[in-house]
Formats: C-alpha cells, sequence, structure tokens
C-alpha cells in the first residue's frame, strides 16, 4: 500500500532541504520525479539521487513565482512522463523577518506570491490534469505559523493561512473526481535555510519550545509525505498534519515549567513506576 511503482510525483523547491529528502524518498519507494527550482546545478545533484534508486528523473528549471515557468513545468512534466499522480508544493519561504508596518508593500506581495499565489497557479495547472484523469494526490508544505502567527513573519503566516484554506476547500471540491488536497506543516526543521538558527545561540532556545526538545531534519517528513502520495492514505484529504516534534500544541514559553520529566515521576518519594 506504502508503495509508489507506477506514479509520477512532481517536486517543487526540490534542489535542497525538505525538497531534495521528498523527491528521493519518493524515488526509493518506486516513482519517476519531476525536480523543479531555480537552480539547474543543484537539481543536478538531486535528480542522480534519483536516478541512483533506479528510477527516472526529470530537472526543470525554473521560478515558481512566473506563470510561464509553472506552464514549462506541468507540459514538460506530461510530456515525459506522461502523468502526474503526485504534486507537492514545497517552494517557498519567509524571505525576510521584520515588523509589520516596516514592510514595504512590494516585500509583503513578494513572499505572499511565493508562499500561496504559486501554489495556487500551480495546483490549477495540475489540478486540472488530475480531475479529468480522476485521481490525484497534493501536499502542500505549510508551517505551524498557519495556527500561531509569529511577529516579524506576518507576510509568511498570512500566506501559509491561505495554503491551508486552499487546501481544504479543493478537498471538498475535487474529492468527488478522486484527487485529493493535504497539507503538511513542519516545524523546526534543520536545513539551509534555518542555517543562521541551527548555528547561532539560539538554536538550543528553540529546541527547548519543542516537546520532543530537537530540531527536526528532512528525513522527518518523507514518511508522512510518502504515506499521503500512496494508495495507503485513499481516504484522507483535507487534513493538515503537523510534523514539528508537538511545537504546535505546546504552550509558549511556561510550558517546560509543568512538563514531566521521567526520572523525577520514577523518583520512590514521587511514586516511583506505576
Amino acid at each position: 500500500m506504502f508503495s509508489l511503482e507506477g506514479k509520477v510525483a512532481l517536486v517543487t523547491g526540490a534542489s535542497r532541504g525538505m525538497g531534495e529528502a521528498i523527491a528521493v524518498a519518493f524515488a526509493e519507494a518506486g516513482a519517476d520525479v519531476a525536480l523543479a527550482a531555480r537552480s539547474a546545478d543543484a537539481l543536478e545533484t538531486t535528480a542522480k539521487a534519483v536516478e541512483a534508486a533506479g528510477r527516472r528523473a526529470l530537472s526543470v528549471p525554473g521560478d515558481v513565482t512566473v506563470p510561464a515557468d509553472l506552464e514549462r513545468l506541468v507540459a514538460s512534466t506530461v510530456e515525459e512522463f506522461g502523468a502526474i499522480d503526485v504534486l507537492v508544493n514545497n517552494a517557498g519561504g519567509p524571505v525576510f523577518n521584520a515588523p509589520f508596518l516596516d514592510i514595504r508593500e512590494e516585500g509583503f506581495e513578494k513572499v505572499v506570491a511565493l508562499n500561496l499565489t504559486s501554489v495556487v497557479r500551480l495546483t490549477r495547472l495540475v489540478g486540472r490534469h488530475m480531475v479529468d484523469r480522476g485521481r490525484g494526490s497534493v501536499i502542500n508544505i505549510g508551517s505551524p505559523s498557519t495556527f500561531r502567527p509569529w511577529p516579524a513573519i506576518t507576510p509568511y503566516s498570512v500566506a501559509k493561512a491561505g495554503v491551508l484554506n486552499l487546501t481544504q476547500a479543493l478537498a471538498q471540491e475535487w474529492g468527488p473526481a478522486g484527487v485529493r488536497m493535504n497539507m503538511v506543516s513542519p516545524g523546526w526543521i534543520d536545513t539551509e535555510i534555518n542555517r543562521a538558527f541551527v548555528e547561532s545561540g539560539a538554536a538550543a532556545m528553540i529546541a527547548g519550545d519543542v516537546p520532543m526538545g530537537r530540531w527536526g531534519s528532512p528525513a522527518d517528513l518523507v514518511g508522512v509525505c510518502v504515506w499521503l502520495a500512496s494508495d495507503a492514505s485513499t481516504y484522507v484529504t483535507g487534513a493538515n498534519i503537523p510534523v514539528d516534534g508537538g511545537l504546535t500544541v505546546a504552550v509558549p514559553e511556561d510550558w517546560r515549567a509543568l512538563r514531566v520529566d521521567r526520572t523525577w515521576l520514577d523518583a520512590p518519594e514521587h511514586g516511583g513506576q506505576q
């Protein structure tokens, strides 16, 4: 049920980090993979990893914020593989951090264009193809900021909330056609885009806010994405699945004072193991 044998997946932002990990995992599960990102050279690295897993890879360099590049991406994928069974809208990022009143209108629009408008456009293009075929799985990459908007990344939080609403609306519209829409929301993941945080003194503090007590890695996302792409999840649509070590449900700042230490609980004076 978890096999992707015979399926074709299209992954954006596939040149590094989470997108690269997801693309390679899809190949290892049996899918041929179309890879999209701005850097042709970086895409080739992912393509070689896909081919090393015994599957076909198609690299289509381009910018997801350019409509013509998205049209070329979809057309090239269908021409090469004949179909698109799985779409992962992974490309995105906060771009910059700044207080709302310091963000110029064009800056706000740039973040929304990357994280929401591009998802709308590509989902529309691929969705027409999937609806006509009567099957397909779209996986949108979200963020904990969808539910817990963080200061200084307001446009990013707004865009990701829009992606969630798009996911849930299209799950209803396209469900009868056999097309599933789901969202995976990673928390603090150790990728290049977060490298400054990882290497700073803030890394330990950030990990301390995560109930599981650590940063995630791109590998932590691949299991849920393979599941959503496979026939093992054929009755799952409209879902938003956090992959964040519990960050979404953690009480900000003061939750650590309430966390139970296993060694404390097991001590004889506190009743020992029950």
